[in-house]
């Protein structure tokens, strides 16, 4: 957090202002007022100083919109310790220099916390709003960004409307004129309809429920697996509690076509696919095993890229995690 000039001018401000409000209270004298400075001073730049390492710390730690009441509270708490300890901590320091200001009085040393205690407030409050600001700025870029990102893909949809729909409708003509002896051919055209109207479906919508994105998959794999068989396994472990948490339409999806793209998948070496999902997050892994046939296209990292951008967008506070070990290879996506 770049504050720097807010503090090297709302220090002194500050504690000229107090000096000012509490010049009453001592004989007004050019000696005085400027003792009386430096005190305010010392009194203004420790307080500020360490509401402000306070707030940092907790605005790290619950930096969500839906946090905001834990990290309040915190802050209010930890607020009133730190002013009494070192409204405290001041005191006694003054209290050997200048004694006739600053006794060790239980009332005087509880007045002076009180009236620290309103320097602090505003402080804090001052933080906070600029936070709230900031957080409500970056939340109308990000609305405009997804508008228009939104319009540009529905301008796409228009331009490319005729193919996915003329496809779609054909494959039911070909799923009636398949005999219905044939059952694995019409049970695949069914599968392939399913997808190709997920994905019609899902161009309009920002996010999708995880338990329909995973219905998409398994139609998906499906296909996948009347070409390649036993060479590729896809497993769904998804506790049901988690299936109403949503994310980016064909994301889940994506990862899997990435690992069929990259990986072999072939009866020495069948192709694992494991999708969990644990707490906040969705977890797609797959052994890393490079393809060796020579007609593979080399990967120009397009689609995880999408995926980042997409919840970039969506979620910028929780960016999607990629994990490339050595064996493995896990995408971690977080759930909304």
């Amino acid at each position: 957090m770049n504050d720097l000039r807010i503090r090297l001018i709302g220090i002194p401000l500050m504690s000229l202002l107090i000096t000012v409000l509490t010049a009453g209270h001592y004989p007004l004298t050019w000696n005085t007022l400027l003792l009386g400075w430096s005190i305010s001073l010392l009194f203004t730049a420790v307080l500020w100083q360490g509401t402000r390492t306070i707030w940092g710390l907790l605005v790290e730690r619950f930096p969500r919109v839906e946090q905001t009441a834990r990290r309040l509270w915190l802050l209010l708490t930890l607020g009133l310790l730190y002013t009494g300890a070192a409204t405290l901590g001041i005191v006694l320091l003054l209290h050997q220099l200048v004694p006739q200001y600053f006794p060790l009085t239980p009332r005087f040393v509880m007045g002076q916390i009180g009236f620290c205690l309103v320097p602090t407030t505003i402080v804090q409050l001052g933080y906070e709003s600029r936070h709230f600001f900031q957080q409500w700025a970056a939340g109308v870029r990000r609305a405009e960004q997804l508008q228009s990102a939104s319009q540009r893909a529905q301008l796409e949809a228009l331009q490319q409307q005729l193919d996915p729909h003329f496809l779609f409708n054909s494959l039911n003509t070909l799923a009636a004129l398949v005999e219905p002896a044939n059952a694995p051919a019409q049970q695949f055209v069914e599968q392939l309809a399913d997808v190709y109207r997920y994905v019609l479906l899902s161009r309009e919508r920002r996010t999708v429920p995880l338990g329909e994105e995973l219905a998409f998959v398994q139609a998906y794999v499906a296909l996948q697996k009347a070409r390649l068989r036993d060479n590729l396994h896809v497993s769904l472990a998804v506790p049901a509690p988690l299936l109403d948490r949503h994310v980016a339409p064909l994301s889940v999806q994506l990862l899997i076509e990435n690992a069929l793209k990259h990986n072999e998948a072939s009866r020495q070496h069948p192709l694992h696919v494991h999708v969990t999902a644990l707490g906040e997050w969705l977890m797609v892994q797959n052994p890393r095993r490079a393809r060796t046939t020579s007609f593979t296209p080399p990967g120009t990292g397009t689609g995880l890229r999408n995926i980042r951008e997409r919840y970039a967008l969506l979620l910028p506070e929780r960016p999607v995690e990629i994990e490339a070990a050595e064996s493995t290879f896990t995408v971690k996506l977080p759930l909304i």
